[in-house]
């Protein structure tokens, strides 16, 4: 027998028992897969080996094989789980919203302190004739906590009657002017 029908041979036999294989785990996997009843839950590292082998396979395959879940959906996992720079890719370092620029929190704070009588939403205009978009949420946010940090507290009492003395001296001449006028 020459070498290359040995060969030949031999690499058939092993592809019939590879397939016969293949066949025989496909079928054990449906008839496990009926037996369970509700969801298969996977963890991320098993969806990422899915998906790897998923995509080695195609669509085609897969849809033949495919039981714990769909195929578009193994794709799929595939597409978001895997990127093309791998694991390599660095962590977020925190979660949310991020930060303002520390440049624009500064320029908050300072027209906050300078300007006490102002409210939240004039500080926001200020800002915009200055060029910067803020809400009036984040100038909130960042005023109170340096002010918080300067005085103790958003507002003392000794703030809140420094800034509304004259409110009150003012109310109470028009209540009395007013009530005269009557």
């Amino acid at each position: 027998m020459d070498w290359k029908q040995l060969l030949a041979s031999t690499t058939r036999s092993v592809d019939e028992e590879l397939r016969l294989r293949n066949a025989y785990l496909a079928v054990e996997n449906r008839i496990l897969r009926h037996q369970i009843t509700g969801r298969v839950q996977l963890t991320d590292a098993e969806r990422k080996t899915l998906a790897e082998i998923g995509q080695k396979l195609g669509k085609k395959a897969l849809e033949e094989v495919a039981t714990i879940a769909q195929p578009e959906t193994i794709l799929a996992w595939h597409r978001t789980r895997i990127t093309p720079t791998g694991d390599s890719a660095p962590p977020r370092k925190s979660v949310g919203r991020p930060r303002i620029d520390p440049v624009v929190e500064a320029l908050v704070v300072r027209m906050a302190r300078e300007n006490r009588s102002w409210g939240y939403d004039r500080l926001v205009g200020a800002l915009h004739n200055l060029g910067y978009t803020v809400s009036d949420q984040t100038v909130g946010n960042s005023a109170s906590t340096s002010l918080r940090a300067t005085c103790g507290n958003r507002c003392c009492l000794r703030c809140v009657l420094r800034n509304s003395r004259y409110r009150v001296v003012n109310s109470h001449v028009f209540t009395f002017v007013r009530s005269r006028t009557w």
